[in-house]
């Protein structure tokens, strides 16, 4: 079956930076529903569009394609008696800057703790890094009625309805300065 709109798509991938360096390798499959549902990268669907099982590519994403470019004004100070104990470098908060009304709950995290000071970035970890994924089509199906109505996939790998708040504890709402 050829990967088109309203298939499910299973894939293993490296991810890498253009350099080589091995950013993230799946262990678990990443399964997506394909058609522009928004459940991976657009690039990668391109690049996948009309392809069968077994297909094997690498592509190279820019930043503007994968997660954005590094934007310096979402890295904030705060006091350090403003967050929770106890903090720890590379913990996460959900939070919006106070001076944008209207806008959507970035997530920041905890990049630096010195005294009474904590740095706060709200870019994408790969936010201005230019990206190479090796993509490897392990399976395509016909997506079900269900997947196509809730635009993701469900089932093995995909999403678990009652798994909702996988995060837990590990985002907080915070006002950001």
């Amino acid at each position: 079956m050829k990967i088109a709109k309203n298939t499910v798509v299973t894939v293993h991938y490296k991810l890498s930076d253009t350099q080589g360096n091995l950013i993230e390798e799946s262990r678990d499959p990443m399964v997506y529903l394909h058609g522009g549902y928004e459940n991976t990268l657009p690039k990668i669907e391109e690049a996948l569009e009309g392809q069968d099982v077994g297909y094997e590519t690498t592509i190279q994403i820019e930043p503007e394609d994968a997660f954005g470019e590094y934007d310096a004004e979402l890295v904030k100070i705060e006091e350090r008696n403003r967050l929770p104990t106890p903090l720890e470098v590379g913990m996460q908060f959900e939070g919006t800057p106070e001076d944008a009304e209207n806008e959507e709950p970035l997530v920041f995290t905890v990049t630096d703790i010195a005294d009474d000071k904590v740095v706060l970035d709200g870019n994408h970890p790969l936010a201005g890094i230019a990206l190479r994924f090796a993509l490897n089509v392990a399976d395509v199906r016909t997506a079900t009625e269900e997947e196509i109505a809730h635009g993701h996939v469900h089932g093995d790998h995909g999403h678990h309805h009652g798994d909702d708040d996988e995060t837990g504890d590990q985002f907080r709402s915070i006002p950001v300065h």
